[in-house]
């Protein structure tokens, strides 16, 4: 196996079942190319020849580079940017959460709604495990624990799942309802408005990239958003992380998003990301694109 191109080879073959470990470990095939890439890449600067079984060496790399990249901080906070157009709501998905992750074209809408709840050590012996058969044994290496602490997290990871409830949101008509509300008051600059949609708690925070900002409380909010009445006017709806949300475009580029936390008919947190290079790593200018603003 030292020659480079019959381990090229034999890696090509086992690109797409690492692919399809990786997408459903991380529910993200950008994450997870970038997982496989890695993957090659360590084994290049490893000693091939010392490898007995080649496809259980690349399950192991490729989950724990998946396992990295699930415990960094910067990652959680992207998934939660994800940006597309609004749409109708989306279809109930199946309650068997085994089913659900290995349904590969549902495996994003599942991780973020079922899985975003366990530690990155449930969640890789949960799909190990549950989706792809591996044993305790196999995991307890890549975890770099006992095969016991592996099964015990498998276990409590599904318990959680199984028990867990996909996080309270208002629904796509009533998210819609409040954005164009607080867009239009916004622009009125109509304080009492903007007062009567936010809760007394509420709180903004802000990322600009160089600096971030936090808002507390209903009235600070309520005139900050008309200072940034402008800004309302060149907004459209869109989803941000399955919540409502909108894009302020200015001269065709999109120049902020704006996420929404609702509970019943009040909002109870905003956030804020205008910082350029984030904006376009998540593509926002694309989605805003093929909306046809």
């Amino acid at each position: 196996m030292t020659d480079r191109r019959i381990l090229a080879r034999r890696f090509e073959v086992e690109r797409p079942r690492l692919l399809a470990i990786a997408t459903k470990l991380l529910g993200s095939s950008a994450d997870a190319d970038d997982a496989v890439q890695e993957t090659w890449l360590r084994l290049e600067r490893a000693d091939a020849a010392g490898i007995k079984n080649l496809a259980a060496w690349l399950t192991t790399v490729v989950s724990r580079v998946s396992l990295d990249l699930l415990r960094a901080p910067r990652r959680t906070r992207e998934h939660s940017w994800q940006v597309e157009p609004w749409a109708d709501e989306p279809v109930a998905v199946a309650a068997d959460p085994a089913e659900i992750i290995a349904q590969g074209d549902q495996v994003s809408i599942a991780l973020l709604i079922l899985l975003e709840q366990l530690s990155p050590s449930e969640r890789i012996a949960f799909v190990l495990h549950d989706v792809f058969g591996q044993s305790f044994e196999e995991i307890a290496t890549v975890l770099e624990r006992s095969p016991g602490a592996a099964r015990q997290l498998a276990s409590r990871a599904r318990r959680r799942v199984r028990g867990a409830e996909e996080p309270e949101r208002p629904n796509r008509e009533q998210g819609r309802r409040i954005v164009e509300a607080w867009l239009a008051a916004a622009q009125d600059g109509n304080i009492g408005a903007l007062l009567s949609l936010l809760d007394d708690g509420a709180v903004l925070h802000a990322d600009y990239g160089t600096a971030t900002q936090l808002v507390e409380g209903a009235d600070a909010i309520a005139e900050q958003a008309v200072l940034s009445g402008r800004l309302a006017a060149h907004s459209i709806p869109i989803l941000i992380g399955g919540r409502p949300g909108v894009a302020a475009v200015l001269r065709g580029r999109v120049a902020s998003v704006m996420a929404f936390d609702i509970v019943g008919d009040q909002i109870v947190r905003l956030e804020v990301l205008a910082d350029p290079q984030r904006l376009d790593a998540l593509g926002v200018q694309e989605v805003v694109d093929a909306s046809g603003w």
